[in-house]
């Protein structure tokens, strides 16, 4: 909910959501809806409204393809994607910083640390799940 006043504050253009989704998907080239469900802890349901808005604003393409011998439509981010993408962190970054400023670096590497493993530990338990 805090990120979604932040975002509303700095007129952003974008949801959490789907700046967590053009996130992904710049660091990670032509997702599935299911995988990429995974990494931003949404359901597919969920997810596929959101991918339906961004595409509709020309922010990802998806594509047909085949994967494990199912067809599947791969995601894609566009130009246009990135540009919305880069310009939102543009925007929250001097927050960000502030914030930045206030913690100890020591605080900031455990965060890290504990949220890689957060994000190691559910990737293993949601690909055993599959």
């Amino acid at each position: 909910m805090l990120g979604a006043q932040v975002f509303e504050q700095f007129n952003i253009g974008l949801s959490v959501e789907e700046y967590s989704i053009l996130d992904t998907l710049m660091c990670e080239k032509e997702l599935c809806q299911r995988d990429l469900a995974k990494l931003i802890l949404k359901d597919r349901a969920n997810t596929g409204k959101l991918l339906d808005g961004l595409e509709k604003r020309g922010f990802i393409t998806r594509t047909l393809s085949v994967k494990n011998n199912r067809p599947v439509k791969l995601i894609e981010i566009t130009e246009l994607g990135v540009k919305q993408a880069e310009e939102a962190a543009a925007r929250i970054r001097p927050n960000y910083l502030a914030i930045k400023k206030r913690i100890d670096n020591s605080d900031i590497a455990k965060v890290g640390e504990l949220l890689t493993e957060l994000r190691n530990i559910l990737h293993e338990s949601l690909k055993i799940q599959i």
